[in-house]
């Protein structure tokens, strides 16, 4: 089955073109506003994921002691879960609506405003803080080449100006993300290329890891499989990017385009970092990359790593205005966008100006990311399976009580449950330089918070939503009615 061509512009549509602000938000996209094919998902991905973050930490897995096949191997490992994320994807042609609206279906009106609207925002708010601290670092370290040497308040401004990049694009919405994407992949991705390049003929081929006890060693493995697996974990949004593809796309396209496009570039950037780290020290590798490369493209460089860290904003501050408004918030999206990216660069200058050390702050978050990330992502991909992707967007955006998802008083208890139980016994296993559980030092400090974090919360979610009174009766289940012929078409 070939996918459905873009249908003709209509004025409700035209308010997603490129240079016009999105109205939409959170609402249901009717099907005469989509249009497009899978292929789109490629770019909008790509461009979010061509990261210098990956580069750090592919060189942090060395760090840990890890030999280079160990660290590629944890690399290739843990980028696995974008399928994942291709995955949920499928539900936003589906639904017409972003996965904040979805979740609703999974923890109830009042639930998802918990566990979806407030843990997106706050998820959303630390990787926006993330991107605008290693911009603002990439900015001020590019700006001596240029001749530029700045105060305290010129830095300050450079943050000011990082931010703003990073904001203005999420505030005009989609259909300007999606077209100024592939040129923001192709660009990053050749700049990525060359210094593949320069490290491939530099990497130390013969490196020898340190010697560690095996418990050690394998307690290392799976904190650098925690902290790798943060990445893709951490979009549990891409039903944000695909609603408003028609209902009828096939989603085999949606899974492949969304997952390749994360995994590609997080994969060789993140094998690009830990071939550099037998070459340089990767505690500071803004400062090292000098080492490996020429002088002139050591500015260049720096401007990938401010650009890469810009694009990936844009899709985070995107998501996160738009979790915003799925706490309940009356607040049209453009809004939302800019009321937590102003949040997010108040506590970015913290991170920048004031925090003790940027490298153990980023790792112990990322570490501790996975507690809730894990279970969460788990629950949606296991609802999509257990629905049948049959989401209905305009009862999911009725919000009244007593209204389709409002289960009891507004929670569903089998979403909330799982996440809860699925939280509690990731915390158990995790081992951070903030937080050590209980049974990861009774493991020697082997976290594997990330391993069944997402296996419990999704098997105690499967089980409690089929037997949970009154839904283990298939036909008092939300969405039970039967499939309409064009939805049964997207197992295509």
């Amino acid at each position: 089955m070939t996918e459905q061509a873009a249908p003709p512009r209509t004025d409700a549509a035209s308010a997603n073109a490129p240079g016009h602000v999105e109205r939409h938000g959170i609402d249901f996209i009717a099907p005469e506003e989509r249009g497009g094919s899978s292929f789109s998902l490629f770019w909008i991905w790509m461009s979010a994921n061509v990261l210098y973050l990956y580069f750090v930490i592919g060189g942090g897995l060395v760090l840990l002691g890890l030999s280079v096949v160990e660290a590629l191997a944890v690399t290739v490992v843990g980028n696995l879960w974008w399928a994942v994320v291709g995955w949920l994807a499928v539900s936003g042609p589906s639904a017409g609506a972003p996965s904040v609206t979805i979740m609703r279906a999974m923890f109830g009106i009042r639930g998802n405003r918990i566990f979806g609207g407030a843990l997106g925002v706050l998820i959303g708010l630390f990787y926006e803080i993330i991107n605008i601290a290693v911009g603002t670092f990439a900015a001020l370290a590019l700006l001596p080449h240029l001749g530029v040497e700045l105060g305290m308040a010129g830095e300050w401004s450079v943050l000011l100006v990082v931010a703003f990049l990073s904001f203005v694009f999420s505030v005009y919405g989609h259909g300007t993300i999606m077209a100024l994407s592939p040129y923001f992949s192709g660009a990053l991705a050749l700049a990525f290329v060359v210094l593949g390049y320069f490290v491939l003929t530099a990497a130390d081929f013969g490196y020898t890891a340190p010697e560690l006890p095996t418990g050690e060693r394998w307690a290392m493995i799976a904190l650098g499989y925690a902290i790798v697996a943060s990445g893709p974990l951490s979009w549990g949004t891409g039903a944000d990017y695909s609603r408003y593809l028609p209902e009828r796309t096939p989603r085999r396209g949606i899974i492949w385009w969304t997952a390749l496009g994360g995994f590609i570039p997080a994969v060789l950037i993140g094998g690009l970092g830990v071939l550099a780290a037998t070459a340089i020290d990767m505690t500071d590798p803004q400062q090292t990359i000098g080492e490996i490369v020429p002088a002139w493209f050591t500015p260049v460089f720096l401007f990938v790593v401010f650009l890469g860290t810009v694009t990936n904003n844009v899709l985070v501050a995107y998501s996160t205005g738009l979790y915003a408004q799925g706490l309940g918030i009356r607040l049209p999206r453009a809004t939302t966008v800019v009321v937590t990216g102003t949040v997010a660069t108040v506590l970015g200058g913290w991170l920048v100006f004031g925090a003790p050390s940027f490298l153990d702050t980023l790792n112990a978050a990322l570490e501790l990311s996975v507690c809730i990330l894990g279970p969460l992502v788990a629950i949606y991909a296991v609802d999509i399976v257990l629905r049948r992707n049959r989401y209905d967007g305009r009862a999911l955006n009725d919000e009244r009580p007593g209204s389709e998802f409002w289960y009891r008083h507004g929670y569903f208890a089998p979403g909330v449950v799982a996440m809860v139980v699925g939280a509690v016994v990731s915390l158990l296993f995790v081992n951070s330089t903030l937080f050590v559980g209980p049974v990861a030092a009774a493991l020697g400090g082997a976290d594997l918070s990330a391993l069944l974090a997402p296996v419990v919360g999704g098997l105690v979610y499967a089980i409690l939503w089929r037997y949970t009174a009154p839904y283990n009766d298939p036909a008092r289940r939300p969405g039970a009615t039967a499939p309409r012929p064009e939805r049964m078409e997207t197992a295509a």
